[in-house]
Formats: structure tokens, C-alpha cells, sequence
């Protein structure tokens, strides 16, 4: 067995009782981190050199990644400006984690759902529950839709869960599941407000919207790394003059604009709303 690549597969990161489990000898255990292929992680972790290091500090601090960094470990859709420290979760009453060079924050509770000792990255579920209990609550929706869109979760299942506390369920009880983009979820949230229907992914003219308001106002959010390719862009100005062409009002805004210029967003569509362009004619 190539122990590295072995390990590799699994993470980077594996307890020893995996290894054993999985038929490598102690004694070849030994040799293997003798020999360099991977190193211990306090007494019972095994790392090769490539292992992440958010992993590995977990393991360092017997805690679990959790909150916005497992979000990040699982890739889901993070805002740029987000929390940018460690979290971990450890069971209450236990010792803060602490590790030199880095800004930790620590999560003290049981598991929502029950892990094994060999995991090193809380459930999704208890990663949901502390991102809304601890960041603001645009980035704790955009990450819980990220979220239940990557793992194909329906808004009901999500609404079944025994959530425990008050931020956690506000969540569940507002999330669709239906964004397709972290910009999408936070321009809808951003406009909540205004009270005017907004319903995202409609299908018109053959190719889904990223939002529709009211009936007839459309909005179209380019996404950071938007028309990388000409064709996608020539695809998507043919779609807007086809709505256009149908009675739609069409409006079209750059990543940048949504996150760092909302004002002028706000602007537009006021402006839309003010004409009715966004009721049915």
C-alpha cells in the first residue's frame, strides 16, 4: 500500500484506528512516518505533508472544524468579506482550543447529529446551526443556501430538522433552496425589505432568470468570473432582447455592483418600480 496516496484519498488526515482497521501494521506504520511519508498529529492522527491544515489543527486541538470554516472545508459559496478565523467545535465544558498564530472561535456544544471519533469536520447540520447562531445573518443565509443547494437538500427537509436554537430556525423557516448563486441569495435578501415579490430561477423565453420581480421586472446578476467565454455572453444579450422583445423590463448587474455598489442596485430597481415595469400590463 502507497500509505501517502492511501491517506491522501481519505482527506489528508486519518485516524490511526482507520489505518489499523484498514490492515496497516503497526510496525509498517511506524516505518512510514520514520521514513517521512506522513507524521503524527498529536497520538492518534497520521498526516501526509499535502494534509489540509485546517484538518490538522483540528486535530491538534481534538476539535472538529465547524461553522463557517467546515462551510469552507465543503466547499460551499463563502461572501468574500466573511469571518476569516478558525472555528472549532468542542464538547461543552471542555478546554478553549488554542494554537499558536491562530484566531480561534470556539463553538462549545453536543453534536446536533452524532459523528464517530474519527472525524475531524462537524455534521452539516451542526455547521448550519452554528453559522446562524454566529455570523451575520446575509452571510449565514448565503452560506445555508450554498449549502443545501450543494448537497440537494429540499427547504422542507431542511424544516424538519429538530433545529436548537432561535437563529437557526429563522433560517430554515425562510431558506428555498432555489438560489443559484450566493449573489443571488443576498441580493433577494437585501431587497426583502422593499416587500415586493421576488421569485428566483424562472423559467422564460426557453432559459432560466435569475430573479423576477413582480411580474414583468427581470434581473440578471453576472457572476464573478461571468462570460469567460464570448459565446456565453453573446447567449445571454440574445436572451435579454428576447425578453425584451416579450414586454419584460431587463436589468443586468455585475458581481461588484451587488457586493460593493448596492446603492446604485437599489437605485435601479426603484427606478423600475416607480414605472411599473415590474407589474403585468
Amino acid at each position: 500500500m502507497d500509505l501517502t496516496a492511501w491517506i491522501d484519498d481519505r482527506g489528508g488526515i486519518v485516524h490511526r484506528q482507520t489505518l489499523l482497521d484498514a490492515g496497516v501494521s503497526p510496525h509498517t506504520l511506524r516505518a512510514q512516518i520514520a521514513g517521512g511519508a506522513a507524521r503524527r498529529v498529536r497520538r492518534y492522527w497520521v498526516a501526509t505533508p499535502g494534509a489540509p491544515p485546517p484538518l490538522v489543527l483540528a486535530a491538534e486541538c481534538t476539535s472538529q472544524l465547524t461553522c463557517i470554516t467546515a462551510a469552507r472545508h465543503f466547499g460551499w459559496w463563502i461572501p468574500p468579506d466573511a469571518d476569516p478565523r478558525m472555528h472549532l467545535r468542542v464538547p461543552p465544558h471542555a478546554r478553549a482550543p488554542r494554537a499558536e498564530g491562530h484566531d480561534i472561535v470556539t463553538h462549545w456544544s453536543h453534536a446536533l447529529v452524532p459523528s464517530s471519533g474519527t472525524t475531524l469536520v462537524a455534521s452539516v447540520y451542526d455547521a448550519f446551526e452554528h453559522v446562524a447562531g454566529c455570523l451575520p445573518r446575509e452571510h449565514a443565509l448565503v452560506i445555508w443556501e450554498s449549502g443545501i443547494r450543494s448537497l440537494r437538500l429540499s427547504a422542507a427537509e431542511i424544516r424538519r430538522v429538530a433545529w436548537r436554537t432561535p437563529a437557526a430556525r429563522e433560517l430554515a423557516a425562510i431558506v428555498t433552496g432555489l438560489m443559484d448563486s450566493g449573489l443571488e441569495t443576498i441580493f433577494a435578501t437585501r431587497l426583502a425589505p422593499w416587500g415586493l415579490s421576488i421569485r428566483a430561477q424562472v423559467l422564460l423565453a426557453g432559459h432560466p432568470v435569475d430573479a423576477l420581480i413582480g411580474d414583468r421586472l427581470v434581473v440578471q446578476l453576472d457572476g464573478f468570473a461571468h462570460h469567460s467565454s464570448s459565446t456565453d455572453r453573446t447567449r445571454d444579450l440574445a436572451h435579454d432582447r428576447e425578453l425584451i422583445a416579450r414586454g419584460y423590463t431587463v436589468l443586468r448587474f455585475s458581481y461588484v455592483e451587488v457586493l460593493y455598489r448596492w446603492e446604485q442596485v437599489e437605485r435601479a430597481i426603484a427606478r423600475a418600480v416607480a414605472q411599473g415595469c415590474h407589474l403585468a400590463a
